[in-house]
């Protein structure tokens, strides 16, 4: 099932970039103390491919989510409070489009013209993106269970990067 939204006049698909951007950035919002995050680290925790986040993050600093620091000791920061970052925006960011309509809200669904069910899905939609907007990762990084995973992915990532021999002989 794939979600649509209408945000402005600009119908957003929220597919696998939408949602890995998302999962990019609340990356960065739990790691934010820990100084500029490098996509390899985020590709590592988060599964995501390095070079996919690569295309995701240029599109992210272009609309200014994200700021990046070049050369050692560099890598990506959000750009302002992960409170005043919707999730709604990530999504767009990435030119997303979530739109419940089957013909992207143009009103020609059933042969050019208007389906029975048009309304229905363009309400759906301006729902879907209100509950979008009214979520900042700030509100995200609070949840219990954001917390808990992030806790065990950090773990994970500390065992994985321990030399082999270290493990055996702990």
């Amino acid at each position: 099932i794939r979600f649509y939204l209408i945000r402005r006049g600009n119908a957003m698909r929220l597919t696998t970039k939408g949602r890995y951007a998302v999962t990019a950035m609340l990356d960065l919002a739990l790691h934010y103390k820990d100084g500029p995050i490098t996509l390899a680290d985020i590709s590592q925790r988060q599964g995501i491919s390095l070079s996919y986040l690569e295309q995701l993050f240029s599109r992210l600093r272009k609309k200014e989510l994200v700021d990046s620091t070049r050369g050692p000791g560099g890598g990506y920061r959000l750009s302002r409070d992960s409170h005043e970052i919707a999730v709604a925006d990530v999504i767009t960011a990435v030119d997303e489009k979530v739109e419940t309509t089957r013909c992207g809200g143009l009103s020609n669904c059933q042969d050019d013209s208007q389906c029975l069910t048009h309304d229905l899905w363009t309400e759906l939609s301006a729902q879907i993106h209100e509950f979008l907007m009214g979520i900042s990762l700030g509100n995200l990084v609070e949840r219990q269970g954001v917390q808990e995973v992030a806790a065990r992915q950090d773990k994970a990532e500390t065992t994985f990067d321990m030399p082999k021999d270290a493990v055996a002989n702990s």
